[in-house]
């Protein structure tokens, strides 16, 4: 009984049962106020597998009383849906079904071209599903009739706390039912971002487990599943995002050998992705035009890694780490791009000045667009005085070179031009 219950008795019911994606359905944001309004505007939900995109949808749904067909474009054809959509046409109650369709990047651009003519008809609202980047595989004609809705990979932490929510539902199917703090680790640890994994983990243990509807799960349990290695690093350590924290924070300081432990610590994890795109930032935020050559190098040794898989990418990852750990230090880049960008949000920024305003138009001139600027190449060291920012902003220096050989050479160069 408890096994063909137990998917619908964990699957949320409500947005407050979803967990790690708050930002897009707590109290007030987009995804409650529609259902509060039962407004449901076109999306396309992009992230990575096991979320919660199907469920969202099919709360959504629930809750606007409303029917929703869900297919997969992996094996769905279009004459399929087109039949769905047309069933309502002379349907009573005058639903304007949810069509879902999963994984949208298998159809190709006919085939959504196809949903795009029942979108804007308004006959049906379309909620799609992607695990790719949707800029770059959903037809944008399509696109642009979406709203894009980013599900984020669930932290450990939400996953630990989904797992205790979970226990708490199924002890009304058991006599007893606990867990260990350990265990609820493990299998966070397990799922590594993805809470379907986690609950088809317990649903397994209960399958195989539970005995006279009473069960323990602890460290002994998960153990005996002979989980690989690899998901089971560390058990006991910080969250892997503790271990992404440690692992910039050793090349940052430049010790080159705490950020090789940190990243073997990564490697036995399984997923060197994240570790691919901290080293990226990395070498933009910490070496950044110290070695401004770093970030090619570091985009080479990731591209290696991600080409090679384990174990050999553990080579190009181990080169980039020793790189960056071992290169000069500067944090000027960001400094100055979130100092410029804290301007945006809290200052008056004012107009572009007249001179810097396209004036490759019939009647610029008119206007004053381009009349007084001043071609720096047709002056010496191709560098002449005049004023780039807004009147608003017009002394504000958000660059400012640090210590180091490159940066002494920008310093340098800089005077000499603006002292010739």
């Amino acid at each position: 009984m408890i096994k063909t219950m137990l998917s619908e008795t964990l699957r949320p019911s409500t947005l407050a049962d979803v967990f790690g994606q708050e930002h897009i359905t707590s109290k007030n944001m987009i995804i409650d106020r529609a259902i509060r309004t039962q407004n449901i505007p076109n999306m396309v939900f992009y992230g990575p597998p096991g979320v919660g995109k199907t469920t969202v949808a099919k709360i959504i749904a629930d809750n606007c009383n409303t029917d929703i067909h869900m297919f997969n474009a992996t094996h769905t054809k279009t004459e399929e849906i087109k039949k769905i959509i047309s069933s309502y046409v002379n349907d009573i109650r005058r639903v304007k079904p949810v069509i879902y369709i999963d994984e949208l990047q298998n159809f190709n651009k006919k085939q959504q071209q196809i949903l795009l003519e029942y979108i804007e008809t308004g006959v049906i609202t379309f909620i799609a599903a992607t695990t790719e980047n949707p800029y770059q595989y959903v037809y944008k004609a399509l696109l642009s009739r979406l709203i894009i809705l980013e599900f984020k990979e669930v932290s450990y932490e939400k996953i630990e706390q989904n797992i205790l929510h979970c226990i708490e539902k199924l002890k009304n199917n058991f006599k007893k039912i606990d867990i260990s703090q350990n265990a609820i680790k493990l299998i966070s640890s397990y799922a590594n971002g993805d809470v379907r994994r986690s609950i088809n983990l317990l649903e397994l243990i209960i399958d195989l487990y539970s005995d006279d509807d009473e069960l323990i799960i602890d460290e002994d349990i998960l153990k005996s599943l002979n989980i690989s290695k690899q998901l089971l690093y560390d058990i006991n350590s910080d969250s892997y995002y503790d271990l992404l924290s440690a692992f910039q924070k050793s090349i940052r300081g430049s010790d080159e050998n705490a950020a090789l432990h940190y990243l073997s610590r990564a490697i036995k994890a399984g997923d060197i992705k994240p570790i691919c795109r901290r080293l990226l930032v990395i070498a933009s935020e910490d070496i950044g035009l110290a070695h401004p050559s770093a970030i090619s190098i570091v985009k080479n040794c990731v591209d290696s890694a991600l080409f090679l898989g384990l174990p050999e990418a553990r080579i190009p990852l181990a080169q980039a780490v020793i790189l960056l750990a071992t290169s000069p230090k500067s944090n000027s880049v960001i400094l100055a791009i979130d100092e410029a960008l804290s301007d945006i949000e809290n200052k008056s920024t004012g107009d572009i000045p007249k001179h810097l305003k396209d004036a490759h138009y019939s009647g610029a001139k008119k206007l004053g667009r381009g009349i007084e600027y001043k071609y720096p190449h047709n002056y010496e060291n191709n560098y002449v005085e005049q004023q780039y920012l807004p009147n608003e902003l017009k002394d504000r220096v958000y660059y400012k070179p640090q210590n180091n050989k490159y940066e002494s050479q920008i310093e340098i160069y800089r005077r000499k031009i603006k002292n010739s």
